[in-house]
C-alpha cells in the first residue's frame, strides 16, 4: 500500500504544477500494477485548502468529493496519542521545517506499517521512508 501525499495530489489536479506530468505518469503506474492507496484526514484538509488557493473553491469541493466518494482510498484517521507523537516530532525536527501534517503522515504510516509514499518531498526520506517512483 503507498501513502499519498499533498504534492501527489495538487501535481494531479494542476496542469502549472512542476510535477504534472511525473505525476500523472506515477497516477498511471499505480492504476497499471493495482497498487492500493491510503492517505489521511490531515493530508485531504492540506489538499483542499491548497487546491482552492490555486484552482478555486468550487474545483476543490469537487476534487474532495471525490476523493471521500470514491472508495479508492483508505483515509487513515489519528487518535489523539498519534496527534500527540506528531507534536514531538515537529518540534523535535523544527530545524528542517517539516510541516504538522507531514509529521501526522510519519506517525500514520509508522504505525501502519507502510514504507512508500507518492510525495515530492524530501522530508518523508529524512523521515526513512522511500518515494514511490
Amino acid at each position: 500500500m503507498i501513502f499519498v501525499d499533498t504534492g501527489a495530489f495538487l501535481a494531479r489536479y494542476l496542469d502549472v504544477d512542476q510535477y504534472h506530468q511525473t505525476a500523472t505518469a506515477l497516477w498511471g503506474k499505480i492504476v497499471d500494477v493495482g497498487e492500493a492507496c491510503c492517505t489521511s484526514n490531515f493530508v485531504f484538509d492540506e489538499t483542499a485548502t491548497f487546491l482552492a488557493r490555486r484552482a478555486g473553491y468550487r474545483f476543490a469541493a469537487e476534487r474532495t468529493r471525490q476523493f471521500y466518494s470514491s472508495g479508492e482510498l483508505l483515509i487513515l484517521r489519528p487518535t489523539l496519542e498519534d496527534e500527540l507523537t506528531a507534536i514531538e516530532m515537529f518540534e523535535k525536527y523544527a530545524d528542517q521545517q517539516i510541516s504538522f501534517t507531514d509529521c501526522i503522515s510519519f506517525v500514520l504510516m509508522r504505525k501502519a506499517g507502510l514504507n512508500t509514499v507518492f510525495s515530492f518531498d524530501q522530508h518523508f526520506v529524512f523521515a526513512g521512508f522511500k518515494l514511490w517512483s
